[in-house]
């Protein structure tokens, strides 16, 4: 039997764009949801990093979530709402809205305005999983929130927290990598493509998927060959993926450095009329910009060129 509290998946996800006058542009939304769900992965969640959910409203958040909602209320599509705030009560008070039209997946991250202390920790998982059983929680593991969670608070946690089911660590650290899927291996672990290249070689693991979402055939290629232990295939798609993000950063980094603004790039590929945009004050990347990106990637890396 497989001890894995979530399936093997390619989780992306969705970006939220934005209008000219920073007003949600719901059809631009509507149309990523459908295309992420036909052509990619049925694992999607809103409101990460590269979502921009450090940076919504109330009012925003509420109105983006009943989209999502209706978007993704199909029997084998898996939605997570992703809740990040610096106030535990306003990360509730979100799950509680969510909860009430039908959501139950969501993706946490820690309060980030102090780094939390061990007893912290416990109680913010304590009074989010604990409250909340019906749900299931995968927690977003990141520098931004000032602390790691490490595979032995992982260990104890998901022995606490049968509710919690999943982890993203944004790592290529082989020895943190070997530890996570040893010391908590009822989570299923995600990791973007570097980490996935390696954590795949040792067990069962999702590719929390970035820049190879630029293609989603080669993408899934690449997830399958983790699937199935191709490690030639996997190192061929890690070193292509890595190089080209370096690239890809090298092009915009005297623009933009918000996760989100790279993300929005992979969406534009897809869907021309997608928005660059980020909500204020944050920057995104310029029309021109995105498209020294696609050519380069054209020109450089043509086995992931959509456009071909």
């Amino acid at each position: 039997m497989n001890p894995k509290r979530y399936l093997p998946c390619i989780l992306a996800t969705c970006c939220v764009p934005w209008n000219d006058n920073g007003s949600f542009a719901e059809e631009s939304f509507r149309r990523e949801i459908r295309n992420l769900l036909a052509n990619l992965t049925r694992d999607i969640y809103v409101f990460g990093t590269a979502g921009e959910g450090y940076a919504i409203t109330e009012k925003l958040f509420d109105q983006i979530i009943h989209v999502f909602r209706e978007e993704t209320d199909q029997p084998d599509v898996r939605a997570l709402v992703g809740v990040i705030s610096l106030s535990l009560r306003t990360m509730i008070g979100r799950i509680e809205r969510a909860r009430e039209i039908g959501i139950r997946h969501f993706q946490i991250s820690l309060p980030s305005w102090g780094a939390l202390s061990d007893g912290e920790l416990k109680q913010f998982f304590k009074e989010i999983c604990g409250r909340f059983p019906d749900c299931a929680f995968l927690h977003y593991n990141l520098m931004r929130t000032k602390r790691l969670v490490t595979p032995d608070e992982y260990a104890v946690l998901a022995n606490e927290h049968p509710n919690l089911v999943a982890a993203k660590n944004s790592t290529d650290s082989m020895d943190r990598i070997q530890g996570l899927m040893t010391k908590a291996p009822q989570l299923q672990h995600f990791f973007t493509e570097t980490g996935y290249g390696y954590a795949s070689q040792i067990g069962e693991c999702g590719l929390l998927i970035s820049i190879a979402s630029v293609h989603f055939v080669e993408a899934k290629r690449y997830f399958e060959a983790g699937k199935r232990g191709d490690s030639a295939a996997l190192l061929r798609g890690q070193q292509e993926l890595l190089e080209m993000i370096g690239d890809i950063v090298a092009l915009g980094r005297n623009e933009a450095h918000m996760d989100g603004a790279y993300d929005k790039v992979f969406c534009k590929i897809h869907d021309p009329e997608f928005p660059l945009r980020l909500l204020s004050p944050y920057a995104g990347l310029s029309d021109e910009t995105f498209q020294n990106i696609v050519t380069m990637i054209q020109n450089k890396y043509p086995r992931w060129n959509s456009a071909k």
